[in-house]
């Protein structure tokens, strides 16, 4: 047994084969400043698609992680949004405060193709 966990999750750079198809729809889109101020609230919106919707193939959830610069153990775990096929859309909205600059990723589960990543720097001032 030689695969990590790490080795499971598909990142645009990463994919190949099959998967390279897949990168457009199911890789998510982080929105967010680059830049925010240590202790302020500021809003981070995480989608994925476009993306079917069914009960036979939808995004079932999306976790949200912060690696913070400088700390001993990471990542930090900040959301799971878990959805409900065909009630649910893969689009979330977060308010966070940081304070410490790092970087912020998103992992999507699709019941078909995988876990998916994306990531994001934010500097704190």
């Amino acid at each position: 047994m030689t695969d990590k966990f790490g080795d499971l999750i598909y990142t645009p750079e990463g994919a190949s084969g099959e998967a390279i198809s897949k990168v457009e729809t199911h890789t998510p889109k982080i929105n967010a400043p680059d830049k925010v101020k240590a202790g302020e609230p500021f809003t981070v919106e995480i989608s994925v698609g476009p993306h079917p919707n069914t009960v036979q193939h939808s995004i079932r959830y999306i976790e949200v992680f912060f690696k913070e610069d400088g700390r001993v153990f990471n990542p930090i775990t900040i959301a799971k949004i878990e959805l409900t096929p065909e009630y649910a859309e893969p689009n979330v909205t977060l308010t966070l405060k940081l304070r410490k600059s790092g970087i912020l990723y998103a992992v999507e589960y699709c019941n078909l193709h995988g876990l998916w990543e994306a990531r994001k720097k934010i500097e704190v001032d």
